[in-house]
């Protein structure tokens, strides 16, 4: 599912850290609540093999760590982030974990044949105008926004999703821009399943 809407001309915004692909530095919240600023590494999971067919990225919600952990899968992930516990979990459609409290089921994702993968899930909090610096990745990614509104920018075109629980979904090798939009920050969640040995992201230069 891609929640968005074609648009016309570009996403034009104030990108962060033209020289770092952010995505890989962990995140160091401190035990602070995060502000708005670049995009951060929150976990990084080798999953394997992954199963055959349509795969869906679930998002749940739990009380503490511990009962998040009780109920996670063989490709799952516990996080803490904007004040919740969250767990996230790779799995075939219809798979996802039966306790805790459902968020969203992201996918079809757009699966890269490889023999193994490995999972890097990223905080993203940005204002609105805030944008990452142009990059593709080794694999397919997937945002998920808790509330905002997106814009992405690919060879394809150009869309937005807007509000509350707005999807993206990018193919491997595709080069992107994504930048918030709106007039209020956007918090969200990114998955990429990345292919080692390649790098799971790497920047776009357009010089």
């Amino acid at each position: 599912m891609l929640a968005s809407a074609i648009l016309p001309g570009r996403c034009f915004g104030q990108a962060q850290d033209a020289g770092r692909v952010v995505t890989s530095v962990p995140c160091a919240f401190h035990g602070d609540e995060p502000k708005p600023g670049p995009a951060c590494l929150l976990a990084h999971e080798g999953l394997g093999a992954l199963p055959k067919g349509p795969l869906y990225w679930y998002i749940d919600v739990f009380p503490t760590a511990r009962s998040a952990g009780a109920d996670k899968g063989h490709h799952g992930v516990v996080v803490a982030d904007f004040g919740k516990v969250w767990l996230f979990t790779i799995a075939s459609k219809g798979c996802r974990p039966l306790k805790g409290s459902h968020v969203a089921s992201i996918g079809p994702l757009p699966v890269v044949q490889a023999r193994s993968f490995s999972a890097e899930y990223v905080h993203a909090f940005f204002a609105p105008r805030m944008s990452a610096p142009a990059h593709k990745h080794s694999g397919p990614e997937a945002s998920y926004s808790l509330d905002g509104d997106t814009c992405l920018e690919m060879r394809a075109g150009v869309h937005a999703g807007r509000g509350p629980g707005n999807v993206a979904l990018m193919p491997a090798g595709e080069q992107m821009l994504l930048m918030a939009i709106g007039s209020i920050p956007r918090r969200a969640f990114a998955l990429v399943l990345h292919v080692p040995p390649r790098p799971a992201t790497t920047r776009h230069d357009p010089r």
